[in-house]
């Protein structure tokens, strides 16, 4: 369609609008074209230089009524192109939540028609299955977990990380089913599920499937090995306080060396404890002038022991 001559050359009534709509002459850009809508209805795109909208154009629509030779501004807005930048479809919240994103002050909607759960008075009848000890109607939960709500719950927990595949099961020694700390859900998952009650394990307070495991079985043990640690010396640590002087004690004073050619002095009886031997009445003193008793000395004993001469 031909575009309407008047309606054409309305580029800056267009743009003044453009410009109006934007607060700020900077934010449009130049003129793109001119697209034909219907008969004397005109819009007249411009591109937009707004930062984080990229691709985006501002729209003016004009329009002249019949026979009229001045045009009118009917619209102008900012409109996306084919090549612009669009946010993400708008989902509703209730349907963007996932598992984790609650919090204590979150309340999630009300599901009516939820498959996982079935209205409380309905029993299933089966000895396997979950029995509803609803007695009389309008007593206890409106509703509960369903044959589709047990099923995927059993799938989730079986392939989470408290299942068989887990680290920790993979490592354990032993299985959680034979462990004195795991206690069984009732139910029909009995035979499947419990939860774990052992204060040392990580899954503490944690429903765990009977394949599952940890290194703190009640069952298990390690073998007890020497140190590989060197020997010390023993420490020994007590109670008593014994007193310590910091002072530098004073060496004692060493003893004189005696002069040379002196005997050395014999130590007295007093110092050595032996007592002196008294003189026996019989014994009489020797005489040290007598030739008779006195000894020989040393020069003359020697001179004695050689041979006389041989006379010719």
């Amino acid at each position: 369609m031909a575009v309407d001559t008047v309606l054409g050359k309305a580029v800056d009534l267009a743009r003044d609008a453009a410009v109006e709509a934007a607060g700020d002459a900077a934010l449009v850009g130049e003129h793109l074209e001119a697209v034909s809508i219907e008969d004397r209805l005109v819009t007249h795109l411009f591109a937009c230089t707004m930062p984080g909208y990229r691709g985006w154009v501002w729209s003016v629509s004009v329009a002249r009524a019949p026979r009229a030779k001045t045009a009118t501004v009917c619209e102008a807005h900012l409109v996306p192109a084919d090549d612009a930048l669009l946010a993400p479809a708008w989902v509703p919240w209730a349907d963007r939540v996932r598992p984790g994103d609650l919090e204590p002050s979150m309340v999630l909607p009300l599901i009516p028609d939820d498959v996982r759960v079935v209205p409380g008075y309905e029993s299933t009848g089966d000895e396997d299955e979950d029995q509803i000890a609803n007695w009389e109607l309008g007593l206890g939960r409106p509703r509960v977990l369903g044959p589709v709500g047990r099923a995927d719950v059993a799938d989730r927990w079986h392939r989470g990380s408290h299942g068989p595949s887990a680290a920790s099961a993979i490592a354990s020694p032993a299985p959680c089913s034979t462990c004195a700390f795991f206690i069984p859900l009732t139910g029909s998952m009995r035979m499947t599920f419990g939860a774990c009650a052992n204060e040392w394990s990580p899954s503490d307070g944690r429903v765990v499937s009977v394949d599952h495991g940890c290194g703190a079985h009640s069952e298990t043990d390690i073998e007890r090995t020497s140190s590989q640690w060197p020997e010390v010396d023993p420490v020994f640590e007590n109670e008593v306080n014994v007193p310590f002087e910091i002072g530098v004690a004073e060496p004692e004073p060493e003893p004189e060396a005696p002069a040379e050619g002196e005997p050395e002095p014999e130590p007295a009886a007093e110092e050595t404890g032996a007592a002196e031997p008294e003189p026996s009445a019989e014994a009489e003193p020797a005489d040290a002038s007598s030739p008779e008793t006195a000894e020989p000395s040393e020069p003359e004993a020697r001179e004695s022991e050689k041979p006389e001469p041989e006379q010719a």
